[in-house]
C-alpha cells in the first residue's frame, strides 16, 4: 500500500476544485468596462446571487440587473461544496424556533424541503441537470454515542413536524443494503437531499440566467457597498437594489470583516473505482453520506464511481486568512484520507486524486439570515453552514419577493430581518475556533475509546461556548 506521505505529494492540490477541474477551467466574462446604472446590482456570482438573478429576471423581465464577480461563477463555495443539497437544519429550527415561535420555524423547515424539490425541478426544467440524482442523504453512527445522537436527532425531527416519509431510523443491517460501513451501528436516512455536480449545477444555472438577459461581470473586485452604490476597481454601479451575495468571502467588502466567519471545509476524492472496490463498499445508489461525529465528514459517490469525503480539516485561519485557489493543507489530506480508509478499509489501497478547500460563511449565532435595509437599498443573504445549496434557493427567492415589495410567506420567514453579533476580534477569535475544533476531535476520540452511550463533556460544552 503506498504511504499517505507519498499519496499526498502526487495528488493535485488546490486549482479551485476537482469539480471544476473535471469540467475544464472557464473562460472568464467580460469584465465591467466604467461606469454603468441598473436596477439590481448583486455581488457575488456563487448560487445566491445566481438564483436572486434567476427568480427577479423570470418575475419581472424588464428589469436590468447585473452580477459582479470577482473571479468567475462558481468559483468560490458554490463550486467546491460536497454535492449535499441538503434540508436539515436541526440546530437552526431550535434558534429559530426561540427567536420567532415553533410554527414560524417551521414554516422555514417546510420551505427547506420544498427548495430541494424546486431545486431540482429547475435544473431540469432548464437543462442544467447533469449529473443530479435525488436519492436522500443517510446519516451513519460508529459508536454508541454517536448513535445515541443520531436518535436524539430522529427524536427532534419528529418533534419539529417531520412526517413518516421525512426521515426513516435504519439498522444496522439496512445500512448494509445501501452503504456497508465499518463498525456502523444504525443511522437514519431522510430523502429531502439530491446529490450535485457543483460545478456544471453552478455553471448552468449561470448560463441560464445570461441567455434570459442578465449580465455577468466576472474578473471585476466589488471593493465597497454604499447606498445606491458598488465601488469596484473597473468603475462604479448605480442600482437602485444591491444584493451582497458574497458569503465566506464578504470580509472582502470595507467595513463587513468580522460578519461571517470564512471557515475551510476541504474535501480528497479517489480515483474512480474498480468493480470490485464498488462492490465491496456496496454503495449503488445516489445517496448522500455523512456520519455523527463531532468533526463531521461528508461523503459524495460521484457518477463515474469515485468517492469524495470532506471535512473541516484545519478550520479557521488567523485573521481569516484563506487559500483562494483551494489549496489544502497537508494535514487535513491525512485526516481525510484516514477516516475514508476507517469507514471502508477495502479501499485502503485505493489513491487519492485531488484535494481542495472552499470557506463557508459562519454568522456568530451559527444562523442563516437574509436583510433588507429600505433607506439604502442594500440587501444580503447568507450564513447557510452547510446548507447553501438548499438555502441559497429560498434566500434567492426571498430577495425577490422583498426587492418587488410583495408580502409573502417568503418575506415572513424568521430569517428575514435576523441580526447576528459580529465575531470577536483578533487573536480571540482564532484561539477560540481552533481551541473548540480541538475539543471536538477530543470528543470523537474519547467517544470511540470509551464506548459509552453519551456525548463527551468536552463537545458539550464546546457546543455552549460556539453558541451551535
Amino acid at each position: 500500500m503506498k504511504s499517505q506521505r507519498s499519496t499526498v505529494s502526487e495528488l493535485i492540490n488546490g486549482e479551485v476544485s476537482f469539480w471544476m477541474r473535471s469540467i475544464g477551467a472557464p473562460e472568464k466574462r467580460p469584465a465591467l468596462a466604467g461606469d454603468t446604472s441598473v436596477d439590481v446590482a448583486i455581488v457575488g456570482g456563487g448560487l445566491t446571487g445566481l438564483w436572486t438573478a434567476y427568480y427577479l429576471k423570470k418575475a419581472r423581465p424588464s428589469l436590468s440587473i447585473a452580477v459582479i464577480e470577482r473571479e468567475f461563477a462558481g468559483f468560490g463555495a458554490s463550486g467546491r461544496n460536497g454535492g449535499w443539497m441538503s434540508a436539515e437544519p436541526v440546530g437552526q429550527f431550535r434558534r429559530y424556533a426561540r427567536s420567532r415561535g415553533v410554527e414560524s420555524a417551521l414554516r422555514m423547515q417546510r420551505e427547506m424541503f420544498g427548495a430541494v424539490r424546486e431545486s431540482v425541478a429547475v435544473a431540469r426544467a432548464e437543462g442544467f441537470d447533469e449529473d443530479l440524482v435525488h436519492d436522500g442523504l443517510i446519516h451513519v453512527a460508529t459508536n454508541r454515542a454517536q448513535l445515541t445522537r443520531a436518535q436524539h436527532h430522529v427524536e427532534d425531527m419528529r418533534a419539529q413536524g417531520w412526517g413518516e416519509d421525512d426521515v426513516f431510523e435504519l439498522s444496522p443491517a439496512e445500512l448494509e443494503n445501501r452503504v456497508r460501513i465499518e463498525g456502523v451501528q444504525g443511522g437514519y436516512w431522510t430523502p429531502h437531499c439530491a446529490r450535485v455536480h457543483p460545478a456544471k449545477y453552478t455553471r448552468g444555472l449561470a448560463d441560464v440566467i445570461e441567455s434570459i438577459g442578465v449580465t455577468i461581470y466576472e474578473g471585476t473586485t466589488a471593493l465597497c457597498v454604499t447606498p445606491n452604490r458598488v465601488h469596484t476597481d473597473r468603475g462604479v454601479v448605480n442600482a437602485e437594489y444591491i444584493v451582497e451575495a458574497l458569503e465566506g468571502y464578504t470580509l472582502s467588502l470595507k467595513g463587513k470583516a468580522r460578519k461571517l466567519l470564512p471557515m475551510n471545509s476541504s474535501m480528497v476524492i479517489t480515483e474512480p473505482l474498480s468493480e470490485s472496490q464498488l462492490s465491496a463498499v456496496n454503495w449503488q445508489g445516489g445517496e448522500l453520506v455523512g456520519d455523527v461525529a463531532h468533526s463531521f465528514t461528508y461523503m459524495h459517490r460521484t457518477q463515474d464511481s469515485r468517492i469524495a469525503i470532506g471535512g473541516r480539516g484545519v478550520p479557521y485561519n488567523f485573521r481569516s486568512s484563506f487559500d483562494r485557489d483551494g489549496r489544502t493543507a497537508d494535514s487535513a489530506v491525512h485526516q481525510l484520507s484516514q477516516r475514508l480508509r476507517e469507514l471502508f478499509p477495502a479501499l485502503a489501497d485505493v489513491r487519492m486524486e485531488h484535494s481542495w478547500s472552499g470557506v463557508l460563511g459562519v454568522p456568530r449565532d451559527w444562523c442563516a439570515s437574509v436583510n433588507y435595509d429600505r433607506a439604502t437599498g442594500i440587501l444580503a443573504a447568507g450564513g447557510y453552514v452547510g446548507h447553501g445549496l438548499a438555502g441559497t434557493n429560498v434566500a434567492g427567492r426571498t430577495l425577490r419577493d422583498l426587492i418587488l415589495g410583495e408580502d409573502t410567506d417568503l418575506t415572513r420567514l424568521p430569517w428575514v430581518g435576523r441580526h447576528s453579533r459580529n465575531w470577536e476580534v483578533e487573536p480571540i477569535r482564532w484561539v477560540g475556533a481552533t481551541a473548540l475544533y480541538a475539543a471536538y476531535r477530543y470528543a470523537d476520540g474519547r467517544e470511540y475509546a470509551s464506548e459509552g452511550p453519551n456525548t463527551h463533556w468536552t463537545a458539550r460544552l464546546a457546543n455552549v461556548v460556539s453558541g451551535r
